[in-house]
């Protein structure tokens, strides 16, 4: 279904300015991010503008940012490096190649409806990763500001160059947060970029510009299949990178994609994404860029710089390759120092303040899986691995509450033979997680004449259950017990009669 009219043309002033605002923000880490990936600047930049613009025409969620991204970028390294170590030049062919599978990986992921294991990843996970981005975020600018303590060779700029660079930071931010007290007619960070931009040029400050990050292209991006050969050997190659990127760039996108929903009270199509995002790699790879996904951080400026249609998405694609190409000149001067200032911004508007001010009322349990997804993350400076260590504790914690919600309770009785009848009675669900909660409930050294076990209030889900089930009847059989259950709801008994090696009466 193609999109309406109000998906592109729903405030189009406020759609086009704030994609100009995100434009600003791609061209450095596009660069940046071409360098990870060990390529020329050109392929994240050419990246990023088809994967903007194809995913803004085919994508699910309206006004979010894709592009070429660090987390995926992670991900090539390997690859170019033995494409290189084969011949020069064709780790790019190699990754161009990697980006159509991973296109086509995508787009099956959408069909196979993989968005809905999602479901499966809880909010403290989210949290955790979007607190994670926010850090690196912010980490990822200190070479511009000349604080990396821990790459000191990271470090860009001069020790007389640091007064005007933390000056017009600081600046670009006074302008970003003051500029919206007194309107917000036009994006408060485009005013920072230009007033910036206009006193380094002015003042001729001899400051660190895009231009240090490397060379622009000089013409568009044209068509062209990866010169690689078309065989198994070459999909072994590409297939491991490609399987990865095109989970990875997934599970971000999906939780950019679910942060957007929250921020914006609306919903969007999780498969329409996904396959939005596969057809979006495919034609970047055509061109000559690198595949990618959502970015959080330009997502979340997006949004706050007013964008809410496909236009604003649209508009940023168009505005960076406008950019590159017809003012080069200009945008080469301008000074990182103040697109640092706007990134501080993304990195600070991208942190879930209300996990970290709630840490003390939260539960403990939730606490943990945020603090360990965020450190994970941090750590590995890979945020699926961060995500993935998060819903891994997430379920253990999950498993061990649930584990807990069966309950066995037991009552004796005198029987007319003189002998004594024990009723016990279980109430919760039983399965894998619950069986050694279910068996501490029985006393299996006593051995009353007669023992009832009363399902009415439980049920079995699984093979762990009838066999926790059936281990308890034969143990008290083989003492000579006479063993009854009853209550077995009609799903649990035939479960129960199709597997367990006993005979009960039910």
């Amino acid at each position: 279904m193609l999109p309406s009219v109000k998906e592109w043309w729903d405030r189009p002033h406020r759609d086009l300015l704030s994609g100009l605002v995100v434009a600003f923000a791609l061209i450095p880490e596009a660069i940046a991010f071409s360098g990870i990936a060990g390529v020329d600047p050109q392929v994240g930049l050419f990246g990023a503008f088809c994967i903007a613009v194809t995913a803004s025409i085919v994508g699910g969620r309206i006004a979010m940012i894709s592009a070429a991204t660090g987390s995926t970028a992670l991900l090539m390294t390997a690859l170019v490096q033995q494409g290189d170590a084969i011949a020069p030049g064709q780790g790019l062919q190699l990754l161009l190649a990697a980006g159509i599978l991973t296109g086509l990986f995508q787009i099956a992921w959408a069909y196979l409806r993989l968005a809905h294991q999602m479901r499966f990843v809880p909010q403290s996970v989210l949290a955790g990763f979007v607190n994670a981005l926010a850090v690196l975020i912010f980490l990822a600018q200190l070479p511009q500001l000349g604080l990396n303590v821990f790459h000191p060779e990271k470090v860009v700029v001069r020790p007389d160059q640091l007064p005007a660079v933390w000056g017009l930071m600081l600046l670009t931010l006074v302008i970003i947060y003051g500029l919206p007290r007194f309107t917000k007619a036009i994006p408060s960070a485009l005013i920072a970029i230009l007033v910036a931009t206009g006193l380094s040029i002015g003042l001729k400050l001899d400051l660190p510009t895009v231009a240090s990050l490397g060379t622009l292209p000089t013409g568009l991006p044209t068509l062209a299949w990866p010169d690689v050969p078309f065989s198994l050997d070459t999909l072994g190659l590409i297939l491991p990178t490609a399987l990865a990127i095109s989970l990875v760039g997934l599970m971000e996108t999906f939780l950019t994609q679910d942060l957007l929903d929250d921020a914006t009270d609306s919903t969007s199509s999780k498969n329409t994404e996904a396959r939005g995002q596969g057809v979006a790699n495919i034609v970047s790879s055509l061109f000559g860029g690198m595949a990618g996904c959502a970015l959080v951080g330009q997502s979340v400026m997006n949004i706050n710089n007013g964008g809410r249609s496909r236009l604003s998405t649209f508009s940023s694609g168009v505005a960076l390759l406008a950019m590159i190409l017809l003012a080069k000149d200009w945008v080469q001067q301008i000074p990182m120092a103040t697109l640092v200032g706007v990134m501080i911004m993304v990195a600070a508007s991208t942190a879930n303040w209300a996990s970290i001010r709630e840490i003390r009322r939260a539960p403990k349990s939730d606490t943990s899986v945020m603090v360990l997804t965020l450190v994970i993350t941090l750590i590995t400076h890979n945020l699926a691995i961060g995500v993935l260590a998060g819903v891994a504790l997430a379920a253990i914690l999950f498993s061990r509450k649930v584990a807990k919600v069966i309950a066995v309770t037991h009552r004796d009785s005198p029987l007319p033979s003189g002998g004594r009848e024990r009723r016990y009675a279980v109430v919760g669900q039983l399965f894998f997680v619950s069986v050694t909660y279910f068996k501490e409930g029985f006393d299996l050294h006593d051995h009353p004449e007669r023992v009832v076990i009363d399902l009415h209030e439980a049920h079995l889900w699984d093979q762990s259950g009838v066999a926790a089930l059936d281990q308890v009847i034969r143990r008290y059989r083989s003492a000579g017990s006479v063993v009854d259950v009853c209550g077995l709801n009609p799903a649990s008994a035939d479960l129960f009669e199709r597997i367990g090696a006993s005979t009960a009466a039910v």
